[in-house]
């Protein structure tokens, strides 16, 4: 079992919306989120995430958890 961030396809979604460059720091500076935890679910590294912080980025968003989040079984 996984759990998949999809951060760095929100921001890309972001990105091509409003035809600017959206930075970690940017996503921090707005969502009260510490640019290294960013960095991390970003770039999917194992780390436990409260859901303070995914409220956060869904408040940020304005989406919904699973816009940000998705479960990938095992292939077992």
């Amino acid at each position: 079992m996984a759990i998949k961030f999809k951060l760095k396809e929100k921001i890309a979604d972001v990105e091509f919306r409003q035809r600017r460059v959206l930075m970690l720091k940017d996503v921090a500076a707005g969502s009260g989120v510490h640019a290294v935890t960013l960095s991390k679910l970003a770039n999917n590294k194992r780390y436990d995430v409260r859901v303070s912080t995914i409220d956060k980025l869904c408040a940020y968003f304005k989406c919904g958890i699973g816009d940000l989040v998705q479960y990938v079984p095992d292939d077992n």
